[in-house]
């Protein structure tokens, strides 16, 4: 009797230590939420991996260039113009002024009269005057004169008289003066200008005085 006692008292103590044994393995951790995990782990996921495509560049992304404006400066060159080519008067033609025939400088005509002025020449080149040579207006008024075509050849050293019909203007008063020149075949002036000078109404010239 007196050893049933602590028999009781082992298994007792037995009893206890195996129900907290069985009281700490029974015991389980609080239920985990599966999906909740899912959900934050997702999350975590895409938020890490927004953060890395914001730090890196879109290739998708037109990137944005920026120009420096090119300044051009402009050299104006002159232009350059090539003179066009003035005949040259034949050294071989040439002509000398003689004298007056007619209407001599000063002559004294009404407006509207025709009159024929006349000069003696003289073929001073080394060459003859080919017919198809011209006697025509140079300088001043014309007075209604016409180009003279030469219709013979005038040999060298020769003399000749060149004749102008001409008609005096109206309207004016005063010296009119009038100048022709002999051209080539080609049209080339050469040789002394022949001019003619008339007056036409009432011109006073100044006397002259000599101073004793």
């Amino acid at each position: 009797m007196k050893y049933r006692i602590p028999i009781i008292i082992l298994i007792l103590i037995l009893a206890a230590v195996l129900f907290s044994m069985l009281t700490n393995q029974t015991q389980q951790p609080p239920d985990v939420n599966t999906d909740e995990i899912r959900t934050q782990a997702v999350s975590t996921y895409a938020s890490s991996l927004t953060e890395t495509l914001a730090a890196q560049p879109s290739p998708f992304v037109t990137p944005t260039w920026t120009s420096t404006p090119l300044i051009l400066t402009a050299t104006a060159t002159p232009a350059t113009t090539t003179p066009e080519a003035s005949s040259t008067p034949n050294d071989c033609f040439n002509l000398m002024y003689v004298e007056d025939v007619t209407i001599p400088d000063g002559t004294n005509l009404k407006a509207g009269e025709t009159f024929t002025k006349t000069w003696l020449v003289q073929n001073t080149g080394g060459c003859a005057w080919r017919a198809g040579f011209t006697f025509q207006h140079f300088g001043g008024d014309a007075m209604r004169g016409n180009t003279v075509v030469l219709t013979e050849a005038v040999p060298t050293g020769a003399k000749r008289e060149l004749s102008i019909q001409l008609v005096v203007p109206s309207g004016i008063n005063g010296i009119i003066e009038s100048a022709w020149r002999m051209a080539d075949d080609t049209g080339t002036f050469f040789g002394d200008t022949l001019t003619v000078q008339i007056l036409v109404g009432d011109v006073t010239t100044p006397a002259v005085t000599s101073t004793p």
